[in-house]
C-alpha cells in the first residue's frame, strides 16, 4: 500500500514542479489573502469583540481562516480536480487498471496537495508574525499540527465524494465547490458563528470545519482547549470514510462498466 500511495505522489510532484508558476500562484493567493485580512483588521481595529473565541483580534481570527482554507482545498477539490486532470491526460484508465485499491488512489491524490499545504500553512504564519504582526506567543505548535492534521484527515472524504462525483455525473466538482463554500460561510472562516441566526449556529454545529477553525484558534492563541475539537474532528472522519470510500468504489466500478473513465 505504501509504494503504491507513495509513488502517485511523487509524480503528482514532479508534475507539478514542472510549472513553478503554480507554485508561486498557490502562495502568492495566500499571502494575498492575509494582506487583505490584515487591512480589514485596520478598519475595524477599534471595534471590540467577545465572539473570536481565543482570537485576540479579528486579524488572528481571519488568519486561522486563511491557513485552514489551504489545508480544506488540498483535502477537498482538489480531488475531483486530479481526477479530472487524470481523464484530460488519459490516464485515470491505466491507473484505474493498475493493481491499486481505491483507498490508495484516493490517499494518493490527495498525498502531495497535503503537504504542499502544509508548507503554505508555515509560510503564511511566518509572514503573518513577522510581517504582519501576529501574536502567537501562546500558541502550542503541536496542538497547531494536531488540529492541521486532523483536518486534512477529516476532510478528505468530501473530497472523496467531489471525487466520486466527478466519476459518475462528470461535472461534479461544482455540487461540491457549492457544498464546501457553504461550509466555510457555516463553519466561521471569515467571521464568527455567533452572528448567524440560531438554526444555522445548529447546522454549524454539524460540519467538520467548525471544530478545525475552533481548535486552531484556540491552539494559536490560547495555548489549549484544542484537544476536544481533534477528537470531534477523528470522530467525523471515522464516520466519514468508511461511506466515502464506498461511494467512491462505487462510482469507479459505474465508470468501468460504462467505459467512461477517459471521458470528461
Amino acid at each position: 500500500m505504501t509504494a503504491a500511495v507513495g509513488a502517485l505522489i511523487m509524480r503528482d510532484a514532479r508534475i507539478a514542479l514542472s510549472y513553478r508558476l503554480w507554485f508561486v500562484l498557490e502562495t502568492f493567493y495566500g499571502v494575498a489573502d492575509l494582506a487583505l485580512y490584515f487591512f480589514i483588521s485596520r478598519t475595524f481595529e477599534d471595534v471590540a469583540s467577545t465572539q473570536l473565541g481565543a482570537a485576540p483580534t479579528y486579524f488572528a481570527f481571519a488568519v486561522a481562516g486563511v491557513v485552514l482554507g489551504a489545508v480544506l482545498t488540498a483535502t477537498s477539490s482538489s480531488i475531483g480536480y486530479r481526477i479530472r486532470d487524470e481523464q484530460v491526460t488519459g490516464t485515470l484508465e491505466a491507473v484505474a487498471a493498475s493493481p491499486v485499491t481505491a483507498l490508495q488512489l484516493c490517499l494518493g491524490l490527495v498525498g502531495f496537495p497535503f503537504a504542499f499545504a502544509l508548507a503554505r500553512v508555515g509560510l503564511y504564519l511566518l509572514i503573518a508574525w513577522g510581517a504582519l504582526g501576529l501574536d502567537v506567543s501562546e500558541a502550542d505548535w503541536i496542538g497547531v499540527a494536531l488540529v492541521l492534521l486532523a483536518t486534512g484527515v477529516a476532510i478528505a472524504p468530501i473530497g472523496i465524494l467531489a471525487g466520486a462525483a466527478a466519476l459518475a455525473i462528470k461535472r461534479g466538482n461544482v455540487l461540491a465547490n457549492t457544498a464546501i463554500f457553504l461550509m466555510t460561510v457555516l463553519a466561521g472562516m471569515a467571521f464568527p458563528v455567533a452572528v448567524l441566526p440560531g438554526w444555522l449556529r445548529w447546522i454549524s454545529n454539524l460540519i467538520p470545519l467548525r471544530y478545525s477553525f475552533d481548535g486552531a484558534r484556540d491552539a494559536l492563541f490560547a495555548g489549549d482547549g484544542w484537544g476536544t475539537d481533534v477528537l470531534l474532528l477523528a470522530l467525523f472522519a471515522a464516520l466519514l470514510w468508511p461511506l466515502a470510500l464506498i461511494l467512491f468504489r462505487a462510482a469507479l466500478t459505474f465508470a468501468r462498466s460504462r467505459a467512461t473513465l477517459s471521458e470528461f
